[in-house]
């Protein structure tokens, strides 16, 4: 295969070895950019949900308000409380940050590229551009992105910190629970594209159209639980201000701080591109099953030109996707009140768990009965079934609403 090169390379260093880490490389950087200007982005769209400015004095609009606030944590002085268990404290952000960025090594950030004209390529003169080519990547990304929970709950506990310590375990509560109907919701997407690897999930959206609108109840619902494994709002009881000060990093400071917003910036982008390929077709540009759409690989008699291009708008279209998802769960954030804990809780096991199981049935029926170019309509199914078994399912009434006069809600007469 390396015929046509001035050089002889090492029977090791295969071009599918040098794109993945090329791939690795680049989109690594580009989500730690996005960590930090996603900062940038949440303060302007809060400015703008509550009718502000939001940062605008460091550079034009502000935009160098990550660089200076970067700088100020670097150089700010690291504090360390008494009586701290200083190595578990000391690798919690790590625990947190490192999981987040393993994840991105599993996603597909465009589709192969031909290069058996030149003498190189993989199988068939194909090289996927993602980071590692893994027949298992849904389940690995959920695993990588499971381990964050750790750097959580020991940054909690080894603060000897009464409210770091009830942050770390509302957080690892939290995390455990949502990670169940996750699981289910993606199990629906196994069953309906019938594998596990991401790319081919691509492709079996490309040829019948994409998943969210397949199956869009099993799509809101790992949704949710993606805005709760992040620890976004209305999800952040775990670093609730109005009780818990900061939650589990109320003890940290400098950078080993600014490592916990890093991670949860890097998990809400790798969530945002997992959801994007799962849900939205990846680089499809079609949600539909008919009419155009972007090739999946680019043919080498393209030339060089169309070989750099079509990559490129590829990658273009999914990160697209990303800013999309990951603009709306910041509004999500500015947009919605906080739960309490136990609402929390409630709605991961009273009513998402059997939500989820009961979309892993309806899509399990579908398939063995055959029926996947129907699957919409299994997706509406699910819906209504759903809305039937929810009045039997027990109710807490532990915190219901009081009826006071003049509520609007609960009104009692005077």
């Amino acid at each position: 295969m390396t015929e046509m090169l001035p050089f002889a390379l090492p029977a090791w260093l295969t071009p599918q070895l040098m794109t993945s880490a090329l791939v690795i490389v680049i989109v690594l950087h580009v989500a730690l950019g996005a960590a930090a200007y996603g900062i940038w982005l949440e303060r302007k769209l809060s400015a703008w949900v509550q009718d502000r400015v939001g940062p605008n004095r460091v550079g034009p609009y502000g935009l160098l308000q990550p660089i200076a606030d970067g700088l100020k944590l670097i150089s700010k002085e690291e504090f360390r409380p008494r009586g701290v268990d200083v190595v578990l404290f000391s690798i919690a952000p790590f625990l947190s940050v490192i999981p987040a960025m393993v994840g991105i090594a599993a996603i597909p950030w465009a589709g192969g590229l031909d290069l058996s004209a030149f003498g190189l390529g993989g199988v068939d003169g194909i090289v996927r551009l993602q980071g590692a080519d893994f027949n298992l990547g849904i389940v690995f990304l959920l695993a990588s992105a499971s381990l964050g929970v750790y750097g959580v709950t020991l940054g909690g506990w080894a603060s000897n910190s009464k409210y770091s310590f009830l942050g770390g375990m509302r957080a690892g509560a939290q995390m455990i629970s949502y990670e169940i109907p996750m699981g289910i919701c993606l199990l629906c997407v196994v069953l309906a594209a019938g594998t596990l690897r991401m790319d081919e999930v691509i492709r079996q959206q490309i040829d019948h159209g994409w998943f969210l609108l397949h199956m869009p109840l099993p799509a809101i619902m790992f949704y949710i639980c993606m805005l709760a494994e992040a620890n976004r709002a209305p999800f952040d009881l775990a670093e609730a201000e109005s009780e818990l000060v900061g939650g589990w990093h109320t003890e940290y400071s400098s950078m080993k701080w600014a490592s916990f917003f890093l991670a949860e910036y890097i998990h809400i982008f790798v969530g945002s591109a997992f959801f994007a390929v799962i849900f939205m077709g990846g680089w499809s540009i079609n949600p539909l099953p008919f009419g155009p759409n972007l090739p999946d690989v680019n043919p080498a008699n393209w030339g060089i030109l169309g070989g750099i291009l079509l990559p490129l708008v590829q990658f273009g279209v999914l990160m697209g996707k990303v800013v999309l998802m990951v603009a709306l769960t910041m509004m999500v954030r500015w947009t919605l009140p906080r739960f309490r804990f136990d609402q929390l809780m409630r709605l991961a096991w009273e009513g998402l768990i059997p939500a989820s199981l009961v979309c892993l049935l309806v899509t399990s029926a579908m398939v063995y009965f055959g029926l996947q170019e129907l699957m919409f309509i299994g997706g509406l199914g699910s819906i209504v079934l759903v809305l039937l078994g929810r009045p039997f399912l027990p109710r807490d009434l532990a915190n219901r609403r009081i009826g006071m006069i003049g509520s609007r809600f609960s009104p009692v007469s005077a």
